[in-house]
């Protein structure tokens, strides 16, 4: 049995699909799903339960002789989110009583971290664990920073050498994109809300450049398709002796002009691109460059290719955003 926690959100329904795409039949989803359309991210999926979050660990403890794994995916994922004592109950209190649970019942765990735990990037995107490089890394908002603690308590856990799951990954993901995000509103990625866009004929506003080393629209990321992450957490999935914190991301960095113009030819559209000034109150802790090191991973036997990102965003465009069914 896989449990999913936050399974019907983006990336965490994307799992649930890749699950079921390899015969795993036994697939439980813990999550919230409201009053929105956040069902349909799994309205084509079969499973085996769906489990309010306040029932977690009953229905573990009522399953524990079955589970095999758990994908931690559920978080309180907002940027912007300011309830600090609620992300903190959500992103960190529940991951430690998840890791403390695989670890007696010596289940696998793999989670979701995130790149905002580097902050603005300035000390660099090396996934190095360790504690005295953990604690260099100055997250800017407290999503990040909860993450953040969660790495730093995983780490000092493993230095001391207390018990720990059967196997166990953290996840860095950078700037996922792809199916299932629809949920997300406002905080979709740029080439969910660039489709919408160039769909109604518009044209796309992006940032204007206060740095005098990049140019309008330079700003670099490292946008990856969720099928790449997908593909990382099922490798992890086959290779049980592999434990650690990874970046996920393509180690390639594009910039939000390229990303704008693979929208548009995905649509067969003229790229038609008007740059604004960034708002003043983001601006002065406005990241200009994020790029995954991907060597750790790479060193751990991860050998496939990441998609390019015209190929991704055609695909997204192509097969899901451009239909009338866009889930997955």
């Amino acid at each position: 049995m896989y449990v999913v926690t936050g399974g019907a959100g983006f990336i965490g329904s994307n799992i649930v699909w890749a699950l079921e795409q390899r015969n795993h039949h036994k697939v439980v989803v813990i999550d919230r799903m409201r009053d929105g359309d956040k069902w349909k991210n799994l309205a084509k999926r079969e499973l085996f339960d769906i489990v309010h979050p306040d029932d977690t660990f009953d229905f573990l403890e009522d399953n524990a002789t079955n589970i095999d794994a758990i994908f931690h995916m559920g978080a309180i994922s907002s940027t912007t989110e300011r309830d600090v004592d609620l992300i903190i109950e959500n992103n960190f209190q529940l991951s430690l009583d998840l890791w403390k649970w695989c670890t007696a019942h010596q289940s696998r765990f793999i989670y979701a971290s995130s790149a905002a735990t580097y902050g603005d990037g300035a000390r660099g995107f090396e996934d190095d664990a360790s504690i005295d490089a953990l604690a260099g890394l100055r997250p800017l908002n407290p999503y990040g920073w909860s993450k953040h603690l969660f790495d730093r308590r995983v780490a000092r856990m493993i230095d001391d050498g207390d018990a720990h799951p059967k196997q166990w990954a953290g996840l860095k993901f950078f700037n996922v994109y792809g199916p299932n995000e629809l949920h997300k509103g406002s905080m979709c990625s740029v080439v969910n809300q660039l489709h919408a866009v160039v769909e109604s004929g518009g044209e796309a506003q992006l940032f204007k450049s206060h740095n005098p080393d990049y140019s309008d629209g330079g700003q670099l990321r490292d946008f990856i398709y969720i099928d790449d992450c997908i593909d990382v957490m099922m490798w992890l999935l086959e290779n049980e002796d592999v434990n650690g914190l990874f970046n996920c991301g393509t180690g390639k960095a594009r910039s939000f002009r390229d990303l704008a113009t693979s929208v548009f030819q995905a649509m067969d559209k003229e790229a038609k691109i008007k740059y604004v000034p960034t708002p003043k109150a983001i601006r002065d802790k406005y990241q200009y460059f994020t790029q995954a090191d991907t060597i750790r991973l790479r060193q751990a036997g991860y050998d496939r290719p990441f998609t390019e990102l015209e190929d991704g965003v055609r695909k997204y465009v192509n097969e899901f955003l451009s239909t009338d069914d866009p889930y997955r």
